[in-house]
Formats: structure tokens, C-alpha cells, sequence
């Protein structure tokens, strides 16, 4: 029994975009970093509601022009598509922005705030005919993709229990955006997001949610736990939590053998595949230097859809990311979080 190979292609192989980065903060930096240390792609132009935020920016990564809004950054003619970097609240607005500028768009994870937002993104990328991606990097990572095919392809037996759990001491003291509702705040969208999404994409006909957690003063989410379950019977056992470190670990388990996931699932890490009696029957790792490059993966999907004349990937589909925030939505109703302006 060993594990299968993955089939992700070399990022620096794929087709060159023009890219424009819509927002300046730190996934953006990340982002960048990834763009120009680990692939051939172009950044050519950064925005922000501050130009000298946006040409400070621009001065750090070498990039050539700064746009002190984002309307000049989606208009400007160099751009081919625009990585959406702000905060939740914020995506649903930007990406409609970039769409209907007729720029490719790749939108930072969590999609939107809600399904009814993320219908209304998907809807306007297919009428403007242009490629939109949830910016999930965990789906497009050569990780992710060996298990997808562990499970795909019966290694490990009949899949009966997932568990995930992503905990990390970022609130309160953290990052202020986290504590207010106005910015999509809450460890769902920000943490919860990611678990969700490895259940996802290894159960496709989820049928039941259940989830308990607890809200901050203001009313977003500072934890949950959250208990999926499919027609086939595979149930998982999720948690998020954004006030206490956890050791953010993921297991996969079928009749026949498991997967687990070491520290940052979610990120590029070890893969150890033990059999039923916990021995360890082979191991993979990442590639040097992966977690710090990881966010290029996604973006060379949005490079290859453009080239290939695809607007979405099938390996985060629109239907999939759709599925993702109803599931989101139905947990958020069962915790109590409203958000301003959802009703």
C-alpha cells in the first residue's frame, strides 16, 4: 500500500498574466511573494484606498505602478487579472468591481460573506465570460492533491471519519478586523473556512450540520465545533477556534487505512499513511520552501483556466465554492451570527 503521486504541474510552467493586487496588507505580501519567487508570472500594478500605502507597496516588491484606488487598479490597461486581498466584507463588492471591468479574478478566501453574495460574484463572472476563482490555496496544493486521490482511488477503503481542527490565539489581541461584525469578523470565515473545505472536498453529499460554539461581546464567532455527515454515512468532526492555539492537525480515516496530516493541515505538510493498527506504511513530504510559496498555486490555475479559455477549475469548482458558503451559511444560523446587513 503506498500512496498515490500528485498531479499538480510545475507553477513555473504555466502561461504568464499580468497580475494586478487589489489591496495591501499581508496575504497580499504573501501573495507577491509567492507570484515573484515561485513562478513566472507579472505583477504589474497594486491598489489601495491609500496611494501611499499602495506605492509603499509597490516600492517593497519592485512593482511599477501604485494606484490610490481600487477603480484606477481593475481600469488600468496592463492588468489581465486582479487577486482580491481584503478583508471578507470587502470581496463580494471588489470581485464585482474586477469583473465588470472584464479582468479575471482570483477572490481571497472565504469567498464572500454569504452564499447570496457568492451567487451574485458566479453570476456576473459568467455573464462577463471572464475566469473566477476562490482563492482556497489548500485545494490547488500537491498536499491536497494526493488526498483527493488516496480517497478517490479506495486506498483507504471505505472513508468513514474526517477530523480537522484549526485553532489560532488571534483574538483579541490580534487583528482588530476579527472582532468586528462591519468586517466579516469570527473564526468561521477566517479559520473554520479551512476545515470546512477538506470535508468538502472529500464528501460530496453532505446531509446533515450540526454546530455549537460561542460568540465575542460583538457577536461574531470566537469558536465552534462543528459536526458533518454524508449520505455514504462518513461523518466529520471539525473546530475552529481564533482564542486559543490548537495543534491544527487533520485525519483521514477509512476501513482499510488513514491519513494524517501533520501540524498546518492546511498548509503544505507531511502526509503519513499508517494502517489500521497505527503502523506507519510510507510518508511524503512537501518540497522545500513550499509553505512560504504555497499561495502560487492557485494563481497559475488562473493563469492555465485563462489560457485554456476556462472560467472556473476543476479543482474548486463554482458549484463547490457555493456549497461551501451554503454549508457556512447553515452553521452561522445555528451559532446566532448575524452579520450587518444580512437581516
Amino acid at each position: 500500500m503506498t500512496l498515490p503521486t500528485h498531479r499538480t504541474l510545475d507553477p513555473r510552467d504555466a502561461p504568464v498574466l499580468r497580475w494586478g493586487i487589489l489591496g495591501a496588507g499581508g496575504i497580499a505580501a504573501t501573495m507577491v511573494t509567492a507570484l515573484l519567487d515561485g513562478t513566472s508570472q507579472q505583477v504589474v500594478a497594486v491598489g489601495s484606498r491609500d496611494l501611499e500605502r499602495a506605492k509603499g507597496f509597490a516600492d517593497r516588491f519592485g512593482i511599477a505602478r501604485a494606484h490610490g484606488s481600487y477603480e484606477d487598479l481593475v481600469a488600468d490597461p496592463e492588468v489581465d487579472a486582479v487577486y482580491v486581498a481584503t478583508p471578507h466584507s470587502e470581496h463580494h463588492a471588489n470581485a464585482l468591481l474586477v469583473i465588470a471591468a472584464g479582468k479575471h479574478v482570483l477572490v481571497e478566501k472565504a469567498f464572500t460573506r454569504n452564499a447570496a453574495e457568492a451567487r451574485e460574484v458566479l453570476a456576473a463572472a459568467d455573464a462577463a465570460r471572464v475566469t473566477c476563482v476562490e482563492a482556497m490555496w489548500s485545494r490547488f496544493l500537491p498536499s491536497y492533491d494526493v488526498v483527493r486521490r488516496s480517497v478517490e482511488e479506495g486506498l483507504l477503503g471505505e472513508l468513514r471519519l474526517i477530523e480537522a481542527d484549526h485553532g489560532q490565539r488571534l483574538y483579541p489581541d490580534g487583528p482588530a478586523r476579527l472582532a468586528r461584525p462591519e468586517l466579516a469578523g469570527g473564526a468561521l470565515l477566517d479559520l473554520g473556512v479551512y476545515p470546512i473545505h477538506l470535508a468538502a472536498m472529500l464528501m460530496p453529499r453532505i446531509e446533515h450540520v450540526s454546530a455549537v460554539g460561542t460568540l465575542t461581546p460583538l457577536g461574531v464567532d470566537e469558536q465552534e465545533s462543528i459536526s458533518l455527515r454524508d449520505e455514504s454515512g462518513t461523518v466529520a468532526a471539525l473546530t475552529a477556534c481564533m482564542s486559543a492555539s490548537t495543534p491544527t492537525i487533520a485525519s483521514i480515516a477509512g476501513t482499510e487505512a488513514r491519513l494524517e496530516l501533520s501540524g498546518h493541515f492546511y498548509r503544505p505538510s507531511e502526509i503519513r499513511l499508517l494502517d489500521p493498527a497505527g503502523r506507519l506504511l510510507e510518508s511524503w513530504q512537501p518540497l522545500e520552501d513550499e509553505a512560504r510559496l504555497g499561495l502560487r498555486y492557485e494563481a497559475v490555475e488562473v493563469a492555465r483556466l485563462v489560457a485554456d479559455g476556462r472560467r472556473e477549475s476543476p479543482s474548486l469548482p463554482w458549484a463547490e465554492t457555493l456549497r461551501v458558503m451554503e454549508l457556512m451559511d447553515r452553521i452561522r444560523g445555528q451559532l446566532g451570527v448575524v452579520l450587518p446587513g444580512e437581516g
